[in-house]
């Protein structure tokens, strides 16, 4: 095939755009309360992130231990961490974001506990922070100095749950404002404690009140704002809503008259009403009395959520105790160990967007709205081992569709993960019943294709938008099922053409690839392209053939650009490629599938682990075992070529750049970039430290995406334009400073050429400037040879003269140029004081010891010690060279004269000692 005039430019250059690593693994998290950031645990790792971009703005530093509990201010200045080592740190959230460098902790309480600390709170005044130990005592921290104020002992077990009462609103109750702590313990019983200034702090106060009522271990506590009530949740399955105002009135009137007893006894919250859950509440929390939900029976009543053991956030009216509306799907169908994962671990809420976050087992976070009742946005956690990645491109019902707008994720899960590329946004596909191995996009990309190791495979759609805001309203929803393989599906590839004229979306057939050796056929004429209820039962697809492809496990499928060819690569080391033939069903005719076996590649010594058509030529990529990528011609079935250079087995390849190129991921970590015609690596990608399973390149071939089992997602963006702008512009550069540097030589204009000779970083033209000045028209008065360089040296900067000393230093270290080195110091030392030297060496130690973010790790004496040291060692083997030329001189000398044997004495011929 000839190539089109309009050749395109080889690609040559890849930027890392953008990586997606690990988010959240285990532990807690907090946001902060105006819902900006998030801050989660990876490891022992503490992160903070931008949640509407997804971008990481900086890291907290780590005593490398697990991390047991955290917690943030509600002013969002602080944030205090408890680790396994019993240590409290305190840092200041930074407000100039993002940060390369570690946010290291303003003070760290080495032994705040004798115990772990699972559970910590701060107060609404951001002033204090409680924490529960393992052991059964509370601790109050004053934040900002770092002391202890409150010691409570006398918890029958680990402590649980924490919670402040400090009223914000005291326009609907009668009570003092003053400050309490409420607390929940293994015991299941609550403690309220009193942390007004007269309280018993030190010596471990008595509670006012201890509540009981549970019958396991409570694991949520809020209090309204008014402070009038106490809600109370634990893994007994029901909901305790209790009356703070009890008395409230006379405890006031008692305080006046009589002190201590009197006053504790006034105190006395009462059980108003047992709400059962019906699963074990984790975390709870009470909403605000303004929050707008549609559905709350009054606007007097106390709401709160609650967030358990099925994965979902009830919200419930504590009034009548009934449940108002659930926020997520509750699973019926799943597993024990599935029910395990899917479950929340934590609640928060925030007020200031009218949303409720979900914290769950399986390390996702949720994102859900009060005022539409759905889901707004979801971080994915942690992808743990990426297998497969395709680009998609969802219809919109408001707009036309954009290309690559999202990117679905197969990972070591049952669970597809789909990534809107703009806003990292994400949703999980759930259906398959085992882990998802492969993944491939429809005609347009609004079509996605999943095999499993449960041996089926299943079509996605894009979900039919319910709201006006497409891009929070966004998802997928299963439309077709695929089954009748006997083991796991490890490929699979869908038509590229489009069935019906009338329907561009709609492919007419799907390919798949099994571990029982054998390739099916299926039929997708019945497929929706848009999914209207992801509730509904999807359409059965049917097997139109089956074909005894391999001797083994079959790794790898791709269709032609045409729809008439199919290759497919497999662990007997061959690719095989067969004619498709397809007649679709017309006229009330079922439709009919065939495949015929035309040719067979032989070459790989390994398993064949990827496949590729070109789009623009008749050849085949394989990518094998054996660290090879081989080309195939389709007329004769012959390699073509053979690319070596990954150091292990190839495991993804990829045509670019009109066929010019080819792009391949390997186990070694890289992710190379070969032209064809040259048969060579232009470029290597290297992001990754472990094997790259996943390869996906965007429609305008700008983007590339790698997936590695490291878990981290590469976007990789073409740059080769802007790099050859770069390189263009610095060689004009170079050229308009080198014009400069010889226009100042012919004005005589030292002090400008060595500056710039300086700046340009080109010690040779320095070197020829200063040799040209020693030989040429030297002036006996000056001490370089030229007055004019003299005053430059006299004069020139600190930074400058530090690097003409460097270059002299260089100089010094040849015979052949040491001459100019000992000129340029001689005159340096002679025009400019010893202070001056060590001052312009101190200047430029610090210049260059804050340039590069780091503290001063030398006194700025060393710098200019190192470098006399360096100077004299060889000006001491040039000295010795020298003495060792005059002695050598005076034996050639003694040589001549007695080898003339007094010729030249009888010729009075003055003699010339050498």
């Amino acid at each position: 095939m000839a190539v089109p005039l309009g050749r395109p430019k080889l690609k040559t250059a890849f930027k890392n755009a953008r990586s997606v690593g690990p988010l959240y693994t285990s532990g807690p998290v907090a946001i902060t309360l105006d819902g900006s950031k998030i801050v989660t645990c990876v490891s022992e790792e503490i992160l903070m992130t931008d949640i509407s971009s997804g971008l990481e703005l900086c890291r907290f530093a780590s005593d490398t231990n697990t991390i047991h509990s955290l917690c943030i201010t509600p002013s969002s200045s602080h944030l205090l961490v408890f680790t396994a080592s019993l240590a409290l740190r305190i840092f200041e959230i930074p407000t100039s974001i993002p940060l390369k460098k570690l946010v290291h902790p303003l003070r760290v309480i080495s032994r705040a506990h004798e115990a772990p600390v699972h559970v910590c709170r701060t107060d609404p005044t951001s002033t204090y922070v409680a924490s529960g130990s393992a052991d059964g005592v509370v601790k109050v921290w004053n934040i900002r100095n770092g002391f202890a104020t409150h010691v409570f002992k006398g918890h029958g077990g680990i402590v649980s749950a924490l919670a402040f009462d400090y009223p914000q609103d005291m326009s609907t109750v009668a009570r003092e404002q003053k400050m309490r702590l409420i607390t929940g313990s293994a015991d299941t019983r609550l403690r309220i404690f009193d942390l007004s200034a007269s309280s018993n702090s030190a010596s471990g106060g008595k509670p006012e009140a201890v509540l009981e009522g549970h019958y396991s271990v409570p694991r949520g506590l809020d209090v309204s704002l008014d402070g009038k009530w106490l809600v109370s949740g634990g893994r007994d399955s029901v909901v305790l809503l209790w009356d703070l105002s009890s008395n409230q009135a006379s405890a006031a009137l008692t305080a006046g008259k009589n002190k201590g007893k009197g006053k504790d006894k006034a105190f006395s919250p009462t059980l108003v009403k047992t709400i059962p859950i019906l699963e074990r509440v984790e975390a709870l929390g009470i909403l605000r009395p303004d929050e707008d939900l549609t559905g709350s029976s009054s606007s007097d009543g106390i709401r709160f959520y609650t967030g358990g053991e099925r994965g979902v956030v009830r919200i419930w009216d504590g009034k009548d105790g009934s449940a108002l509306f659930t926020l997520g799907r509750e699973h019926t169908k799943i597993s024990d160990d599935q029910e395990e994962q899917r479950q929340i671990v934590d609640v928060m809420y925030l007020p200031s967007s009218s949303s409720v976050v979900s914290v769950h087992a399986d390390q996702n976070i949720i994102f859900h709205s009060l005022s539409t009742q759905s889901l707004t946005r979801q971080l994915i956690g942690y992808n743990d081992e990426i297998v497969d990645a395709t680009f998609l491109s969802p219809k919109s019902s408001s707009g036309p569709l954009e290309r690559d707008s999202h990117l679905a994720l197969a990972t070591n899960s049952s669970l597809i993960r789909v990534y809107d590329t703009r806003s990292f946004d994400a949703r999980l596909l759930n259906g398959h019943t085992d882990v998802v191995l492969a993944l491939d996009q429809g005609v347009t990309g609004s079509l996605l294709a999943s095999g499993s190791k449960d041996r089926s495979a299943r079509l996605w759609a894009t979900l039919k938008h319910k709201s006006q805001d497409p891009t929070a309203d966004w998802g997928y929803g299963c439309v077709g099922v695929c089954e009748g393989h006997t083991e796991s599906i490890g490929a699979i590839a869908i038509s590229k053409k489009a069935g019906n004229e009338g329907e561009l979306d709609r492919p007419q057939f799907m390919f798949t690839g099994s571990q029982d050796r054998t390739i099916k056929m299926w039929d997708l004429e019945g497929v929706q392209i848009v999914c209207d209820d992801d509730k509904a039962e999807p359409f059965r697809c049917k097997s139109l053939c089956t074909h005894k492809a391999h001797d083994k496990d079959i790794n790898a499928l791709d269709v032609s650009p045409n729809d008439r060819l199919l290759v497919s690569g497999s662990q007997d080391r061959t690719a095989k490629i067969f004619s498709i033939e397809y007649m679709p069903g017309l006229a009330g005719n079922a439709p009919r599938g065939e495949l015929k076996l035309i040719g067979t590649c032989k070459g790989h010594k390994r398993g064949v682990w990827s496949v590729r058509f070109s789009r623009t030529e008749k050849i085949l990529a394989t990518g094998s075992g054996d660290k090879t990528v081989k080309l195939w011609s389709l007329d004769d079935f012959s390699c073509l070529k053979t690319f070596e250079g990954h150091t292990n087995s190839v495991l993804r390849v990829d045509f670019l750049n009109a066929g010019l190129q080819v792009v391949s991921t390997s186990s070694d970590g890289l992710v190379k970039l070969w032209d064809i015609k040259e048969e060579e690596c232009v470029a290597t990608l290297d992001n990754h430290e472990d094997k790259v399973w996943a390869l996906a390149v965007s429609n305008d071939e700008s983007r590339i995406v790698s997936g590695a089992a490291d878990s981290v997602v590469t976007f990789w963006e073409d740059c080769t334009e802007e790099q050859d702008e770069e390189k263009e512009a610095a060689r004009a550069n170079l050229v308009q400073k080198e014009q400069d540097f010889q226009n100042y030589l012919a004005l005589n204009d030292y002090r400008k050429a060595i500056q710039l000779a300086l700046a340009m970083q080109q010690p040779g033209r320095l070197l020829s400037l200063f040799k040209d000045i020693q030989t040429n028209d030297v002036d006996p008065a000056s001490i370089t040879g030229r007055s004019s360089v003299d005053e430059v040296i006299r004069t020139i900067g600190g930074s400058d003269l530090v690097k003409l000393l460097q270059f002299a230093k260089d100089w010094n270290t040849n015979a052949k140029t040491s001459r100019v080195a000992q000129g340029v110091l001689h005159a340096i030392v002679k025009l400019r004081s010893a202070d001056d030297l060590m001052r312009v060496f101190g200047d430029e130690h610090s210049e260059t010891t804050f340039a590069d973010g780091g503290a001063p790790g030398t006194r700025p004496g060393s710098a200019l010690k190192e470098f006399v040291e360096a100077f004299i060692s060889y000006t001491e083997r040039h000295l010795s060279r020298m003495n060792k030329l005059v002695q050598d001189s005076y034996m050639v000398d003694y040589i001549l004269s007695e080898m003339d044997d007094g010729t030249f004495d009888d010729m009075n011929v003055d003699t010339v000692a050498v």
